[in-house]
């Protein structure tokens, strides 16, 4: 397979090494001195792009991808205000685009045993909810995509409890993230529930920026030769 590597970073030169490995070639090369070369001429035989740049920057290279009909996959995250738009180009081009606010695949076993948590403990109001994440300093946004996601998966089952029954839930309206940057940590997510009884956490860790590489490497193979959204949730059915 021929891949464009959009965002040549350290997550972008990880994903080089990932995609060697699996027998890959890499047609392109784009980062922040060169991007006047994400056009079709040099996207000409491009399988599939794996996008990992800059907020500022996502967007227009996803549409790039999109409207030189190649099919894209972004681990960019904090662009997402403009997630409807480029979902509507990908339609109107009848283009292939993959998102994830994370690629790893523990991370995004977590998502799920986050929200079967959270349904559980909606019975409990005597508990309270936190998130943290914590990252490497060079990180640009915060908080993290993951640590959204994750705050997402608890509020959509506050919102689900709301409809079956009246009153007070586990979750305030508006769920507080505590963001932490420090040294060279890849990324640690932490979900805790405290009540004065008690303490019940659930964790992903990471050791490595492996893990996310290949996650992205996995989701352009499956995506090629693909019409529509992706999530990671359609990988791992």
């Amino acid at each position: 397979m021929n891949v464009a590597l959009i965002g040549y970073g350290k997550m972008g030169k990880e994903i080089e090494k990932v995609l060697i490995e699996r027998g890959h070639r890499i047609s392109l090369i784009i980062d922040a001195d060169n991007r006047g070369q994400l056009d079709a001429a040099h996207l000409a035989g491009a399988d599939a792009a794996i996008e990992f740049s800059t907020p500022a920057a996502a967007f227009d290279n996803i549409v790039r991808c999109l409207e030189c009909g190649v099919p894209v996959v972004c681990g960019t995250t904090a662009w997402l205000d403009r997630m409807a738009e480029a979902k509507r180009i990908c339609t109107e081009r009848n283009g292939a685009f993959f998102y994830a606010s994370n690629y790893s695949i523990g991370v995004n076993l977590m998502f799920r045993v986050n929200e079967m948590l959270a349904r559980l403990m909606n019975r409990f109001p005597e508990y309270d909810v936190t998130i943290e994440e914590t990252h490497h300093t060079q990180k640009k946004d915060a908080p993290s995509g993951t640590a959204i996601t994750l705050a997402e998966g608890i509020l959509a089952e506050v919102e689900r409890k709301t409809k079956w029954t009246e009153g007070a839930t586990t979750v305030p309206s508006e769920l507080g993230i505590a963001s932490i940057r420090r040294s060279v940590v890849p990324g640690i997510h932490t979900v805790t529930y405290e009540s004065e009884a008690d303490v019940l956490t659930i964790a992903h860790q990471a050791k490595s920026r492996r893990g996310f590489a290949l996650g992205a490497v996995i989701a352009a193979e499956f995506l090629r030769d693909k019409k529509g959204i992706y999530s990671m949730n359609d990988l791992l059915k």
